[in-house]
């Protein structure tokens, strides 16, 4: 799709609290090449606010109004898919919030659609962090060695009962497909398979309104293999205070992690299965050498993304995370779950028709919320 005048017109579908970031976001000018022209929401009360800015009560007058260019789309989640795969099919460039989409099938359907020109991507703003961009460099250039094992504990998602009654589509199966793995860890899943790839298998413990009167999971820990052997637990909960929020890496070159905003890699002086071949001592250890790198603030997040977003769009400039990608975090979220239900180990790929089936059934049997 060809933009005029060398600005892309972009419309917001959902206006609530992240919507309405981006919204601001743009109007402040942190966006250069970008305007915001439209929004749409279904609650009337939201679109209030946006003077100035033509509204939409309905996701297909809006898609179909001529009035923009692109849409960034930061509905509830089911909807994404429906709404993303209307935009591309009607010439959209479409940015999509996390999830790019509930389930796997659903993410089949939607990247199926991208069939032209149009850029297509996902707000996963945390690959922008220079903390986890460095961890990915270090993972790609080799300077860890072959990994070992991978411990992640993302316990700092605490939420109070408020949170979960300030929306009725929030902590239901109808309404987010999920609790936790859909709503606060996509990050964390995207981050996972960007720096490690996907792991080969997958065997999770969640558990479902543990701290809270939900009936999706709150807290999970999910035991993965990747395929050259390595092993990672993943745990995370939004009912732990004050929680953690540390990674740690161990390689054959060293030890690295990363917690309260500072990045340690203890480095071994020889990797340490070759010390280990090597060694006539039987309690020796490689030594090791301690060294903190020197890396601050957390990068240009949701405003970085929205500013990629408009450059690949006018400038062909590559995507910091094209759509096609949000498979894989959601893929990681359906396979917990799916291991919980049916207690056994899952071998990946997931076959998304089992689990799509699986979870209209928990849609189907699930309690009306209050």
């Amino acid at each position: 799709m060809r933009v005029m005048n060398g600005e892309v017109r972009v419309g917001i579908a959902g206006v609530g609290n992240i919507g309405s970031a981006h919204a601001r976001c743009i109007l402040e000018g942190n966006v250069p090449g970008m305007r915001l022209v439209t929004i749409c929401d279904g609650n009337p009360a939201r679109l209030g606010a946006a003077a100035g800015i033509k509204v939409f009560a309905k996701y297909p007058e809006m898609i179909r109004s001529g009035e923009i260019d692109a849409v960034i789309v930061a509905t509830p989640h089911f909807s994404h898919t429906a709404i993303g795969i209307d935009a591309l099919e009607n010439g959209l460039h479409v940015l999509l919030e996390k999830p790019i989409s509930v389930h796997k099938r659903d993410c089949e359907r939607l990247i199926a659609a991208h069939r032209g020109p149009q850029v297509f991507a996902a707000m996963f703003n945390q690959r922008t962090d220079p903390f986890y961009l460095k961890i990915r460099e270090m993972i790609r250039e080799g300077e860890l060695g072959e990994i070992r094992r991978i411990h992640w504990t993302i316990t700092d998602w605490f939420r109070t009962a408020a949170y979960y009654a300030s929306g009725g589509w929030r902590a239901t199966w109808a309404g987010e497909g999920g609790g936790i793995l859909l709503n606060q860890c996509p990050h964390n899943l995207d981050l996972f398979q960007w720096m490690f790839g996907m792991p080969a298998r997958v065997r999770a413990f969640c558990g479902f309104g543990r701290y809270h009167d939900i009936e999706v999971e709150d807290d999970v820990t999910a035991y993965m293999e990747l395929p050259n052997g390595a092993t990672a637990v993943f745990t995370a909960s939004t009912g732990e205070a004050p929680g953690s929020n540390r990674l740690e890496i161990a390689a054959e070159r060293g030890k690295l992690v990363y917690e309260n905003d500072q990045l340690t890699f203890t480095r071994n002086e020889v990797p340490m299965s070759e010390f280990s071949r090597a060694s006539e001592e039987g309690f020796a250890k490689p030594g090791s050498a301690v060294i903190a790198l020197p890396i601050s603030g957390h990068g240009e997040q949701h405003a970085g993304i929205l500013r990629n977003f408009a450059d690949a769009i006018l400038h062909g400039a590559p995507l910091i995370a094209p759509a096609e990608e949000g498979i894989h975090s959601v893929e990681l979220a359906n396979a917990m779950l799916y291991s919980t239900f049916t207690g056994k180990t899952v071998e990946l790929p997931l076959d998304g028709v089992v689990y799509e089936r699986h979870l209209q059934e928990l849609i189907a049997t699930a309690r009306a919320k209050p």
